[in-house]
Order: structure tokens, then C-alpha cells, then sequence
């Protein structure tokens, strides 16, 4: 069995112990926070630590921490050559300290606290330096899902700069949507099935083949109507600035 000590209390840390609960092969004996939070309902409190010197003996270290707190942690553990890794999609792996074995345990999945995850669908990048931690990492991603992937600290941060584009990016479009209905009196939920339809296109065609709109249309016409309804110029910027670098990529001009 693979004992498994998560450091972190944010949203992946917390899904990943949930997950971990319902697989025979995992065993997490420890989670570490500063302020001592449970990661689950069901979690005993003398499993949860506050001090990195009372941290117990296992066969890795999942650092589910905030980017900016991933060099910090690492440098504080009090102890060397054992595995320690990270689940951040945009950090190197050689951030960490490098007293400790080093890898990367990476689920390219967005995380909120109360929507539940099935991991089975999630890919998982990881990375290492020696290739028996790259075998434990394999070992324990596919507990999880089987979609695993050897990535490069380098090829994960494309990864993971594309997917900025098409959630982050995306999803705040979606607020945007929202705030125009909202505006003017009219339901959100009546681009829903739009919405749906759009993501499932994207996953099932190449996105170039699925674009359509104004933009690409060069329906100038109605393009000069979407401006003068638009009430805010953050939204009259964006619609042009998207506008013109569709029109760019599909060879059309305004």
C-alpha cells in the first residue's frame, strides 16, 4: 500500500484526499495546513498537523499547495531523499528544494469546493527525475484515472497556458454573457444549451472547422449593431479585440 502525506488545504488538496479515500492500494496517514482544517467530514483531527517537523514517514509527499507557497514549503521539509511532488501546472518541478527526491503530479482539471470530481476522466501529468519515482507516480495517478501522461515541466506550462484559453479565458466570456442578459432583463439559462453545445463540438472537431459568428462571416453590419448595445467599453474592447483576431486568423478584415 502506498502511504501518501497531502500538504495543503485548497481545493485540489481536498479533492485528491476525498479521492484517495475509496482506493484500497492508498493510504493517506497525514495532511498538513497551518491552520489545522480538515480536508473531509469523515477525517480524524490527529491526522491533520500544523508543524512540518511532526510530518510521519511516507512514500510521498503531495504538495497541493498555491504556486507561490510550492519553494517556500519545500525548502522547510525536515528531511531529504524522499519524494516530494507538486500538483501545480505552471511551476517547474526544479523549483523545489532539491535536498528531496523531485516530481510533479498534475490533474489538468479545474477544482471548485463543492462540485465533485470524477477523476476517472481527468488526465494526470507527472514528471520526475529517476525513473522509480516516475514508476510510483505512475502507480498512484492510475488509482485514479488512465489517463496518465509523461510531460516535461516545459510541455506542461503550454498545457497549462491552453487551458487558461479555453477555461479560464472561456469561463470569463461566460460572466460577461451573463452580465448583458442580466442587463437587460433576460435569463442566462437561455444560452445554456448553447453553451453545452459549443464545448461538446469543440471536444468531438477541430475548433477552426467549428467557428462561426459575425466575425467570421464579415457581417459588418451586425457587428456595428452588437457595439452600440454593448453599455460597458470593457465589453465593446473585448468584442473587437475577439473580432479582429478571428477575422485575423480567418483571413478577413473589419
Amino acid at each position: 500500500m502506498l502511504k501518501v502525506v497531502i500538504l495543503g488545504a485548497g481545493n485540489v488538496a481536498q479533492h485528491l484526499y476525498t479521492a484517495f479515500l475509496n482506493q484500497k492500494s492508498v493510504a493517506v496517514i497525514q495532511c498538513y495546513n497551518r491552520k489545522g482544517i480538515l480536508l473531509h467530514p469523515d477525517q480524524k483531527k490527529e491526522d491533520i498537523i500544523t508543524d512540518l517537523n511532526k510530518l510521519a514517514q511516507a512514500d510521498m509527499y503531495i504538495l497541493a499547495l498555491s504556486d507561490d507557497a510550492i519553494e517556500e514549503i519545500s525548502s522547510q521539509l525536515p528531511f531529504e531523499d524522499r519524494l516530494v511532488v507538486h500538483t501545480s501546472g505552471s511551476v517547474p518541478m526544479d523549483i523545489m528544494q532539491n535536498s528531496n527526491k523531485r516530481g510533479v503530479l498534475y490533474p489538468l482539471q479545474t477544482f471548485s469546493k463543492d462540485t465533485m470530481i470524477d477523476f476517472g476522466s481527468i488526465p494526470f501529468c507527472i514528471e520526475a527525475e529517476e525513473e522509480n519515482d516516475m514508476m510510483l507516480l505512475k502507480k498512484l495517478a492510475s488509482t485514479l484515472s488512465e489517463k496518465i501522461y509523461e510531460i516535461s515541466s516545459e510541455q506542461r506550462n503550454i498545457v497549462h497556458v491552453s487551458a487558461v484559453f479555453v477555461n479560464n479565458f472561456t469561463n470569463y466570456l461566460f460572466s460577461i454573457g451573463n452580465d448583458i442578459c442580466k442587463e437587460n432583463d433576460i435569463p442566462f439559462d437561455i444560452l445554456h444549451p448553447l453553451i453545452k453545445e459549443t464545448a461538446q463540438k469543440a471536444t468531438k472537431m477541430n475548433p477552426d472547422k467549428a467557428q462561426t459568428g459575425p466575425a467570421v462571416r464579415n457581417d459588418s453590419k451586425t457587428i456595428e449593431r452588437h457595439l452600440e448595445v454593448l453599455s460597458h467599453p470593457s465589453q465593446q474592447e473585448i468584442y473587437n479585440i475577439l473580432t479582429k483576431a478571428i477575422q485575423s486568423k480567418y483571413g478577413k478584415k473589419l
